[in-house]
């Protein structure tokens, strides 16, 4: 029988609240993966002040730019996002160049975030998501974790076995999609937490920014785009209250 040391290893690296103290030495042990330990929480006042002070800026100051350190930790929201079966079926593409963006913005309907921003990016999703995918991430759940792909086999064919009835069902495209929103609001959410502002924008022509970011090649198609980095001194936007339902139109406890 493990001792209670391995079990709380166990139940940490698996999700399961543990309800009950764990020792300091444990979690200061080199031995106790630094990823299972406790998470510290943010008090929850300052979680409510970001999602209330952000907004879907509309003008942002173009002498202000994301220091690199706040920008790797918005790569790695990216990077970290969740999807269904973990499969991450995206790509985004931080355009840095001005020529492009400047053709982005043109495509986006003339809006100037693009512009003005201090980083632009763009989430496409990978269009008839197939075997080639499935059997590169479980690759790379090899190289991360250890052991061999065989081991995986049930995996990929329960994965496998959902793509092809998404695909049957004329549904796998809208699926993936859908998984890219999900980054999108962690992308967001990271950002208002860093005191970064951002927008989402969906007001564009896909086939041109498709076009403009050579994504057909590849696979890949755009299904939206977020500038991030400081608000204007005069976006009107940046003090105009929000307009939110009612908590009891909106939320309901069965």
């Amino acid at each position: 029988m493990r001792n209670e040391n391995e079990w709380i290893r166990g139940a940490f690296c698996r999700g399961i609240e543990i309800r009950f103290p764990v020792p300091a030495a444990l979690l200061t042990n080199p031995g106790f993966p630094a990823i299972c330990r406790y998470m510290k929480p943010i008090p929850t006042a300052t979680l409510l002040e970001a999602l209330r002070w952000r907004y879907a800026t509309k003008k942002f100051d173009p002498t202000r730019k994301i220091s690199a350190e706040n920008w790797s930790a918005l790569e790695q929201a990216l990077i970290l996002a969740p999807s269904s079966f973990g499969l991450q079926p995206w790509k985004f593409f931080v355009v840095q160049d001005p020529a492009t963006r400047q053709k982005l913005s043109a495509a986006a309907w003339g809006q100037t975030q693009p512009l003005e921003c201090s980083h632009f990016v763009v989430f496409a999703v990978r269009k008839n998501l197939g075997t080639d995918h499935v059997d590169r991430f479980l690759g790379r759940i090899a190289e991360v974790r250890g052991g061999g792909k065989d081991a995986l086999t049930g995996y990929r064919d329960v994965m496998l076995g959902s793509i092809e009835k998404a695909r049957a069902g004329g549904y796998l495209d809208a699926w993936q999609s859908r998984q890219v929103y999900i980054a999108l609001g962690q992308f967001m959410m990271s950002a208002a937490l860093l005191g970064i502002d951002a927008c989402p924008m969906e007001g564009l022509d896909p086939g041109q920014f498709d076009e403009i970011l050579g994504l057909a090649a590849q696979g890949l198609t755009t299904l939206c785009c977020c500038a991030a980095g400081y608000r204007a001194s005069d976006d009107k936007y940046a003090t105009t209250p929000k307009v939110r339902f009612k908590a009891a139109d909106v939320v309901s406890y069965l």
